[in-house]
């Protein structure tokens, strides 16, 4: 690991924030969002959707990458995540092998530890496990309150930002581009440019739709509200509830007479 790096520890960002998020992902439907129409607001993004920030002065509160070729098959929009974004979450292996020194934090991922018999003696108020333990791959499915004890990987990295926004404090997310449509492109990608490989489907109903329920059962309350900004989302509106452009502005920013819950079909 470059002795330049400090690793910084994921306590430092724990509960340093309150308010809305966004979480920008690479969907195609994140063409139409603009960041730098709500450049107050913080935004956590990852792999090529830093490409929304490139040249708009808005700089990510977050960055994450969980895919260990990404800087390999995108190295320029890699090394603008590390130029533009306050701070960043990446393996180690990331770290140890980069060229270019981060201008933010720099925090390490590690995924939260495997399941055990011992975690049904008592309830886990910060790694919040699915409770059907008895198939083998519900056991890997939960979501992290607490990213210095591991997050949990449902193989989409808007996943692991979600956790980052807890973590974080804040009680307001909107997810913009979160699709998980592997038949459409993400946003920044031409036919010119390389393609980086995609695995949402083989992922979708085994992992990635499983978690996202957990949120909707365990994690949204009157207290932590997640809402999502992309019209044609794979996740159904009663698991992750929908929020309209026109609403965004008076939701974000706390104005008017906009109720959050009325939207939770589940809550």
């Amino acid at each position: 690991m470059s002795a330049k790096i400090n690793i910084r520890d994921l306590d430092e960002c724990r509960n340093i924030h309150k308010g809305a998020v966004f979480i920008v992902a690479s969907g195609g439907s994140a063409k139409d969002f603009h960041p730098e129409e709500f450049a107050d607001i913080p935004m956590i993004t990852m792999n090529g959707a830093i490409s929304k920030f490139i040249g708009t002065g808005v700089k990510p509160f977050f960055y994450a990458c969980t895919d260990k070729d990404f800087p390999k098959q995108q190295p320029e929009l890699f090394s603008q995540a590390m130029l533009l974004s306050e701070r960043v979450a990446l393996w180690e292996d990331h770290v140890q092998h980069l060229s270019i020194t981060p201008k933010g934090k720099v925090f390490l991922l590690n995924k939260a530890p495997k399941f055990s018999w011992g975690a049904l003696v008592g309830a886990d108020k910060e790694l919040i496990r699915n409770r059907n333990f008895l198939k083998r791959r519900n056991r890997r499915i939960g979501f992290s309150k607490n990213l210095k004890r591991g997050f949990f990987d449902a193989r989409t990295v808007a996943y692991l930002a979600l956790q980052i926004a807890y973590h974080a404090g804040f009680n307001k997310v909107v997810m913009v581009g979160v699709d998980l449509n592997q038949a459409i492109s993400r946003f920044y990608e031409e036919k010119s440019t390389v393609v980086s490989p995609c695995g949402l489907d083989q992922h979708f109903h085994t992992r990635i739709l499983p978690s996202f329920e957990i949120v909707a059962r365990k994690i949204i309350s009157d207290q932590f509200h997640v809402y999502n900004l992309s019209n044609s989302s794979r996740i159904p509106a009663d698991i992750i509830p929908r929020i309209r452009p026109d609403e965004l502005d008076t939701y974000v920013h706390g104005l008017g007479s906009f109720d959050p819950m009325k939207h939770f079909v589940n809550h």
